[in-house]
């Protein structure tokens, strides 16, 4: 692993681990009495990442985590993931495991990192299958191997769908270079969920975390890249979650309605189609500042529950989840199906495990 790319990955450890820091903190800072809170109907988190043990040996033995400093992230355990779950109404997680795709730049890296992370996810929902569902990682940067990649973790191991990062190697999702890896997820008609890391070649700025800003932007240029590319006409069996409510991209609709008309971009009809196609997470979080206008954009039917664990505390997430459930921009069919039936209708094979 390069040095840059090892600089990236502790400077990602830093951010995620000063969000997740207060993993116990009680909700503060709400009025409880408020608003009474809506039932959980028994949540699905398809925002939801998970280090087992042997991933964590695996990054630590790969220099990606330090073993003396191991971030808060990482110190991820069941038992901590379960507590929060219960105390949250959360009846199932579809894990995933985010890596820069950098990290697999080498080939032999590439074989042996995403086969431990697949089968260390694989091995949770094994052990415990009516609590989790999971998202395979694939190798973007060697395109035969994410191939195979993909038939194993769908066919064999029994993946929900398919996590790809927002770039890899300087390039955004809707590139040519992904093409066959799109079409072979198409011709599957699976599930993507997409995560972000900050837009290479980005100023910092120091007292701003890259977890605040970048990332978002980062999901909005994936989006922005397949609407312009003609993928997400090329690709219609193909979902794609976007993740942190779709970053900017319902809220800049107007703008890109004018790309369009005036500076060469996609018809402003084929843009508002793409923009109903995708599917957004709550782990923006959405409310209650974003909710009027992401369910404006796309509707409640497009919209899926999810905390973002443990990069998000187990504190965090209680505020936030108590947000969702008292928001005033939901009503109670909206709430139930953000909460539970978006997430079992985009990704069936959950309702053979649920309790």
């Amino acid at each position: 692993m390069s040095d840059l790319t090892r600089r990236r990955t502790l400077k990602l450890a830093a951010a995620t681990g000063m969000a997740a820091a207060a993993a116990s903190v009680p909700l503060q800072g709400r009025d409880a009495a408020a608003s009474p809170r809506r039932p959980s109907y028994g949540r699905i988190d398809t925002h939801h990442h998970a280090v087992p043990p042997k991933m964590r040996q695996w990054a630590v033995d790969q220099g990606i985590i330090p073993p003396d400093d191991v971030p808060r992230w990482a110190q991820w355990t069941l038992e901590e993931t379960l507590a929060t779950m219960e105390a949250n109404g959360i009846a199932m997680g579809v894990a995933s495991a985010p890596v820069p795709p950098e990290i697999f730049a080498d080939r032999g890296v590439a074989e042996s990192g995403v086969r431990v992370c697949n089968e260390s996810l694989a091995e949770l929902v094994r052990d415990n299958p009516t609590r989790f569902g999971f998202f395979a990682n694939v190798a973007m940067l060697h395109p035969d191997l994410a191939l195979e990649q993909v038939a194993y973790a769908l066919d064999e191991l029994g993946a929900a769908g398919v996590l790809l990062t927002t770039s890899a190697g300087g390039r955004y999702l809707g590139d040519r270079t992904f093409d066959p890896l799109l079409a072979e997820l198409d011709r599957r008609g699976a599930v993507v969920f997409t995560h972000p890391f900050a837009p290479q070649g980005i100023v910092e700025v120091p007292e701003v975390g890259e977890w605040l800003g970048d990332f978002l932007l980062d999901t909005t240029r994936t989006a922005l890249s397949l609407i312009a590319s003609g993928a997400m006409d090329r690709y219609r069996r193909l979902s794609v979650i976007l993740s942190h409510g779709g970053g900017f991209l319902p809220y800049m609709a107007g703008r890109a309605e004018r790309w369009g008309r005036e500076d060469g971009g996609p018809d402003p009809q084929r843009f508002r189609r793409a923009l109903r196609r995708f599917y957004y997470d709550t782990a923006l979080p959405m409310s209650p500042y974003a909710t009027p206008t992401l369910i404006g954009a796309v509707g409640a039917e497009r919209v899926l529950f999810g905390t973002d664990w443990p990069a998000n505390s187990a504190g965090e997430v209680g505020i936030n989840t108590a947000d969702f459930d008292r928001d005033p921009g939901l009503d109670r069919r909206a709430h139930r199906a953000i909460s539970r039936d978006n997430a079992l209708r985009l990704l069936p094979g959950l309702a053979k495990h649920r309790r």
